[in-house]
């Protein structure tokens, strides 16, 4: 499954390559990342160079190749990851005190069209659901959906004594609680209605119950005349205000519901009915060398056998956008593309902030440095894919390839989102970890080793070791892809159910009443 992307870390045999102290991702870069801490003073070599470091380097964090002048270009992945603000000679360590990021404004684009990615996986299946709607779903749940954030209790209690009450007959009754639905207008109002509405259709729950309270802005008929495309039997719905006992209801009705969903039975699918949403969350210096590459090469396996890949973030896109934009299908494609990034910017300057605040304080940590520098570790999520849709936020996917779905970076809001529009296994990639899990399986990947050795109740699977020298970028594909097989057919229970992490979040960018 050789697929390469923006990183070019070594991928021979894994039993003949020592461990070095410091990798050059892409020939062209003029810094180094430090594979584990570094001491002030210690001689390393980088690919036959030799230098003494300057000061102690975190891992993950950077250092000098080469002199760069004040204002020069410092080059990671191939690319411009911003420039430096003081004079740098080898060995020094590069971070937020020496580099700053060289974004600005709003940009012009230009569509130039890059060689497709034409690679022949051969066939994979897995076991899943087929609903009447023709969507394949990996998981046979009852899900309780509330109209209004009023009602929360209520759905807790009623999934919850559900779920013991028919526990082993199905694989689970949940609730997802939120606090929107009332006090909400317009755009705002409509992006609640379109979660809801995704969560309400989704394959992975054989039944849905719906509770409304009555009064809200969110009524009940407008939530389900969006749902659209619904199995009306396996769909119910109530409001609170107009029945006795709103538990006893409520666990007649999944009652009721289990019935029909017990006799579900999982068969033979193709993987190109699988619909993977990808994700990274306290991404590290390692992510775009380890994890992200590797989960690149599952969305390229899996859009060549005709599957469907998901991708968001689009505030972390902003300094690799263009590499999105020349994989384009299409002008129109890239025209959608365009206007979904630029009407990003556009919203952080309506709100009055700046484009490019970021990275987090826990990826500075982990040694990003600039937006520019993770946003090109980020999008490698999408591996080398041709991008066939852009999705407005709350919209099902669609076409087979790649998607670019609009919603924010943060981790809760946009793994809700690629749920919402179809993701039945999220693959989530971490170097700082996270317990955070979603309605779907969210498979966790870690960018190192230690977090992996740290949490191994949070962290599913460790692309780390291809930093350790233990294994390569293609072999942790065939290992990660076997894995999100097994998950999606029921065979293995991602870390997030174990758990029992499970929760949204929606977007709220309005006013409220």
């Amino acid at each position: 499954m050789t697929t390469p992307g923006l990183t070019h870390v070594p991928n021979g045999s894994a039993a003949t390559r020592a461990r070095p102290a410091a990798l050059r991702v892409h020939a062209d870069d003029t810094v180094a990342v430090a594979l584990h801490a570094l001491a002030a003073g210690e001689s390393i070599d980088v690919d036959g160079e030799r230098m003494t470091l300057g000061s102690d380097v975190p891992p993950g964090h950077k250092i000098a190749l080469r002199v760069h002048e004040l204002g020069a270009p410092v080059v990671k992945y191939g690319f411009p990851i911003g420039v430096a603000t003081e004079r740098l000679t080898p060995g020094m360590w590069v971070h937020s005190h020496n580099l700053v990021t060289h974004l600005q404004g709003l940009v012009e684009y230009r569509y130039e069209p890059s060689p497709r990615n034409r690679i022949t996986p051969p066939p994979a299946t897995f076991d899943g659901y087929r609903r009447a709607t023709g969507r394949v779903g990996t998981r046979n749940e009852i899900w309780v959906l509330n109209t209004v954030g009023c009602v929360n209790h209520a759905a807790e209690r009623i999934a919850k004594i559900t779920a013991e009450k028919l526990k082993g007959e199905l694989d689970g009754v949940y609730s997802f609680s939120h606090p929107y639905g009332c006090s909400q207008l317009g755009d705002d109002l409509r992006n609640t209605q379109r979660v809801l509405a995704g969560l309400l259709r989704h394959p992975n729950a054989g039944g849905v119950l719906v509770l409304g309270l009555g009064c809200e802005n969110n009524q009940m008929d407008s939530l389900l005349q969006m749902a659209g495309d619904v199995d009306r039997e396996r769909l119910r719905f109530f409001n609170l205000q107009d029945v006795i006992d709103e538990v006893e209801q409520g666990t007649s009705v999944i009652s009721e519901l289990a019935a029909r969903v017990a006799t579900d039975r999982r068969v033979g699918c193709s993987a190109s009915e699988l619909v993977l949403g990808h994700k990274c969350g306290g991404s590290d210096g390692f992510s775009g060398i380890s994890a992200n590459p590797v989960v690149g090469r599952i969305a390229d396996w899996l859009t060549a056998l005709g599957g469907r890949v998901l991708l968001t973030e689009v505030p972390e896109m902003f300094g690799a956008e263009q590499i999105l934009m020349n994989r384009a299908a299409d002008d129109a494609v890239f025209g959608d593309i365009v206007q979904m990034v630029n009407g990003f910017k556009e919203y952080f300057i309506a709100h009055g902030q700046p484009i490019y605040e970021n990275p987090s304080p826990g990826n500075k940590a982990g040694g990003l440095t600039t937006l520019e520098e993770k946003s090109l570790g980020a999008v490698q999520k999408g591996g080398r894919a041709t991008v066939t849709q852009v999705l407005r936020y709350g919209a099902p996917v669609e076409r087979a390839g790649l998607a670019l779905l609009e919603a924010p970076g943060n981790d809760g809001v946009s793994s809700t989102a690629l749920v919402a529009s179809g993701a039945t296994v999220l693959l989530f990639t971490t170097g700082r970890g996270t317990p955070l899990g979603f309605p779907v399986p969210t498979i966790k990947i870690s960018s190192n080793s230690d977090i992996a050795t740290k949490k191994p109740h949070w962290i599913d699977f460790n692309a780390g070791a291809v930093l350790d020298g233990t294994s390569t970028l293609d072999q942790l594909a065939d290992e990660l892809f076997a894995l999100v097989l097994d998950v999606a057919s029921g065979r293995r229970l991602a870390r997030n159910e174990e758990q029992g992490y499970r929760e949204i979040a929606i977007w709220k960018e309005g006013v409220t009443l």
